[in-house]
This record gives C-alpha cells, sequence and structure tokens, in this order.
C-alpha cells in the first residue's frame, strides 16, 4: 500500500552516533542542543525569535496565553483541522467561533471571519491546511483593521511560502509541529516563532514553569506560572540532524504536488485546489475535490494507495457545541479528499496513482 502518511527518519549512520552522543553526555534534558536547534532554525525560517517547545499543542496554547486570551473571549478558528487547533482554544477558557471556509480552497474565509467578529473577539486563529496558505492578504487586512492579532497554526506548512518568505515571518505568532508524521519530526515538538523580545523572553519562561533559565536557579523568583512545555536535547539532537535533510525532503513534496497539479488537470470528478495570490504551499497532504469520494477512496485502496479525508471536523465535537452555519464547509467536507505527495513516492508510484484516477470510478 502506498501510504498517505510517512515519517522520514535520517539514515541511521547519521544519526544514530549524534543520539548516542548526547544520551551519553550526562545532560539530556533542555540544554545546548535545544539552544542549537532553535538558532538552526531561526535561520532558516528568517525569525530570530524562535521558542522551541515539546508540542506544536504547547506552541497554540503558549500563543493564546500571551495574546491574554481566557474566559469571556471569543477566538476565531476553523472547523476544518486536527482538534488540537481548538481544544487549545478550549483550554484557556475562550469559546471557539468557527468561521466558515473558502469553498474553492478548504481554507478559513476572510469573509466568514469579518462576519463573526464581536467587541470579545481577542484573536484569530488560521490553519494552513495540508501545507497551503491562507488568503493572507486578505486576513492581514482584518486583522489590522479589527486590530486583532493574528496566530498561524502552520503544523502543515514547514517551508510554505507566504511573499516569498517562508511562513513563521508573517504574523505575530506561528506555531510549528514536529510530531512523528509531519515534514521533519522530532519524535514529538514543536515551535512557536513571535515577533518581538518580550513575548520571547515571555514564552521562554512559560515554557519552564515560569522560571527563568538565564538566571540562577537559586535566585529566580516566578511572576508567572508556567508549564512543562519546554524541548529536550535529545528530541533536539534528532531535529537538527532532520534539518540537514529538510530542504531536499520538503522539495520531493514540491514536486510531487506539481506533478499532481499539471497531470490532474482537466480530469473527469476531480477539482483541483487553487492557491491564493502571493503563497505557494509546501504539499504536505496534496488535497483533491472528489465526485463520490468513497467510490474514488475504495478505488484506490483495490490499486493499493492510500487516500482518506484524514480530520473529523471539529465542530462535530460536542464540547465545541456551535450554533454557527457553515454551508461551504458542509459541502466542501463531502468532496475532499487527501491523494499520497511525500518523499517516499517514486516515479513510478506517481505515474500509478495517475492512472488509477484516470480510470475513473
Amino acid at each position: 500500500m502506498i501510504p498517505l502518511i510517512k515519517s522520514y527518519i535520517p539514515p541511521p549512520e547519521v544519526l544514530m552516533p549524534q543520539l548516542q552522543a548526547i544520551l551519553y553526555s550526562g545532560y539530556i534534558a533542555q540544554g545546548e542542543k535545544v539552544s542549537e536547534f532553535e538558532s538552526k532554525l531561526s535561520n532558516l525560517i528568517g525569525n530570530p525569535f524562535c521558542v522551541s517547545l515539546n508540542s506544536g499543542t504547547a506552541a497554540l496554547h503558549l500563543a493564546l496565553l500571551l495574546i491574554g486570551v481566557g474566559n469571556g473571549d471569543e477566538v476565531i478558528s476553523t472547523a476544518l483541522t486536527a482538534e488540537p487547533t481548538n481544544t487549545t482554544i478550549a483550554l484557556t477558557g475562550a469559546k471557539v467561533v468557527f468561521a466558515d471556509i473558502d469553498y474553492s480552497t478548504g481554507l478559513i474565509s476572510p469573509d466568514s471571519i469579518e462576519s463573526r467578529i464581536t467587541s470579545r473577539t481577542k484573536a484569530i486563529m488560521l490553519v494552513h491546511y495540508a501545507g497551503m496558505v491562507c488568503d493572507m492578504n486578505s486576513i492581514n487586512a482584518i486583522s489590522e483593521k479589527n486590530k486583532i492579532p493574528v496566530i498561524e497554526d502552520a503544523a502543515h506548512a514547514l517551508l510554505s511560502k507566504y511573499k516569498g518568505k517562508y511562513i513563521g515571518c508573517n504574523s505575530a505568532f506561528t506555531c510549528f509541529s514536529f510530531q512523528a508524521i509531519k515534514h521533519i519530526t522530532t519524535v514529538d515538538g514543536g515551535a512557536l516563532f513571535v515577533r518581538n523580545e518580550e513575548d520571547y523572553s515571555r514564552a521562554k519562561k512559560l515554557r519552564w514553569f515560569g522560571i527563568d533559565k538565564a538566571v540562577p536557579r537559586m535566585a529566580n523568583n516566578i511572576t508567572e506560572a508556567g508549564y512543562k512545555y519546554h524541548m529536550n536535547n535529545v528530541n533536539a539532537t534528532i531535529g537538527l540532524v532532520q534539518l540537514d535533510y529538510l530542504a531536499e525532503n520538503v522539495l520531493k513534496y514540491i514536486e510531487n504536488g506539481h506533478y499532481f497539479d499539471d497531470h490532474l488537470q482537466d480530469v473527469g470528478g476531480v477539482t483541483l485546489i487553487p492557491y491564493y495570490e502571493d503563497t505557494e504551499p509546501s504539499y504536505w497532504l496534496y488535497t483533491i475535490k472528489v465526485q463520490n469520494r468513497d467510490a474514488f477512496i475504495s478505488l484506490l485502496a483495490d490499486n493499493g494507495i492510500n487516500a482518506s479525508p484524514l480530520h473529523l471536523r471539529n465542530d462535530n465535537h460536542s464540547v465545541f457545541a456551535s450554533d454557527q452555519t457553515l454551508p461551504a464547509l458542509d459541502k466542501f467536507y463531502e468532496e475532499y479528499v487527501h491523494i499520497p505527495c511525500g518523499w517516499w513516492l517514486t516515479d513510478a508510484d506517481k505515474l500509478k496513482i495517475i492512472s488509477v484516477i484516470k480510470k475513473g470510478w
């Protein structure tokens, strides 16, 4: 079966000596390797304010806390995402307010965002779903007009671009995940990118109980209770090795995405997803809309190809009880599906996927 998602692990002869060295170094907690990983990731993204964490979920939660989201507030978000996007909002005590999507892309609709803004709106949470970048030109304008900060959930979008720059440089807060199946994995991990020294300093304290690690432990004074959200040297070591392979691997995703963009045009029963102006996807998943999705998925499965919509729309969870109507999502949700697009695909795999789809279902 050609898998939809697959973890990339560097060659053992490269990874294992470095892992062994750190495991027996006498210091496996947060230390120099974590700082080195943050520095290398900052240089890659082009933003010096990088806070590594133990998950992308922790990054989302800290971003909300830095904004000051809490009881009685509202955060506008999307229901088409993995659950942590919205469970972190619920953790703060704020209400999740679902905006509808743009039916053509599946990404959060700027018009719907604007229609959901109230006096209680504290933040806009958007998701660069499957590596596709949201309509940032419109969303930035809404954010600036209404003085509401944007949190970019970029768990799927490492090395996606907006206006020629990597995601992580645009909004006040950008959150990445390095969980098992993402573009790179540190087994589990994440990172929060911010845009100023104040948020950077506060986030570093919040990730470690509220303790300032730049000050000797016995001289610390916790002024704000924090969390155990830090990354450790073992995960950071894996991440450092992964970063050496990142550009090559993500290029494969992008090349495969372009291949499907070209070869699935004008195929009966298939509608391709357009990309917004000034954006470049990194194709963590390849998303299409198809007629009779169940039959499409069965056809591919019968031919050894895994395809799936992957995520349950979040407004189906009772914890996010909502009276919002989402007509575009209702329609999109019945049609969208992901096909394999990652680094593991061979040329023969791509030819097979295209050939099977063109047979019809």
